[in-house]
């Protein structure tokens, strides 16, 4: 099967669970997944037990949503196809860091698999999406980095920003304006407030809300 001969809905469905696995490095739940989709608990129950019918998502009474080893295959198609479409808006059409998410997501499920391979080669074979997230290669192999949340560093901490969630355009507009991107250096601060960070990037302070550290995966360095 390719994930093209699933409806669009499906396809939303796998992606979805796989980016949550990622992540978050579990399963995901019900309520979190149909958040995420803007769907109703009862609409995405539906969907999920159409997925574990067709053997793509296993789904124990009351526990997490994962993917099967022929849904992850098949999620792992869509992750490509709109990682790619990421990239390739923002270096070839100026496309923001924090337009490109929406847009890929409405072009995922209308191009062809050509149109995937050739913007891939003409990019020449990115490995990254501009938020740090990695791209499966055309077999549909990944190599996700050991990364952990900026919300479990410690004070006086030095960190690269490996990955950025693509889940808040806000957030996205404001880390971009505050130099906080993939593969920039940066140290942990005291907290000023207990809902307040303060990062030290490039010689100067950027305050984060502390609920939006676990938007920014990061690599220790040594100190």
């Amino acid at each position: 099967m390719h994930v093209t001969d699933l409806p669009d809905r499906s396809q939303d469905y796998l992606k979805k669970i796989y980016d949550l696995q990622e992540w978050d490095r579990s399963g995901a739940s019900l309520s979190v997944l149909a958040d995420e989709l803007g769907q109703r608990r009862s609409t995405a129950s539906e969907a999920v037990k159409r997925l574990v019918a067709e053997g793509l998502v296993v789904h124990a009474p009351y526990g997490d949503i994962t993917l099967s080893e022929d849904g992850r295959q098949l999620a792992l198609q869509m992750v490509r196809r709109h990682r790619l479409i990421e990239t390739y808006l923002l270096r070839e059409l100026d496309y923001g860091v924090d337009e490109v998410h929406d847009e890929a997501e409405v072009l995922e499920h209308a191009v062809s698999d050509t149109f995937i391979a050739r913007i891939d080669a003409a990019m020449g074979h990115p490995v990254r999406d501009p938020h740090g997230d990695p791209i499966p290669d055309g077999d549909g192999k990944i190599a996700v980095p050991d990364t952990e949340p900026l919300s479990e560093a410690t004070v006086g901490q030095r960190l690269l920003v490996d990955r950025i969630s693509d889940r808040d355009g806000a957030l996205l507009r404001y880390l971009q304006d505050n130099g906080i991107a993939p593969g920039v250096h940066l140290v942990v601060g005291e907290r000023p407030y207990p809902d307040m960070a303060v990062l030290t990037v490039e010689g100067r302070d950027v305050q984060l809300s502390v609920a939006s550290l676990s938007a920014i995966l990061c690599l220790a360095e040594d100190q």
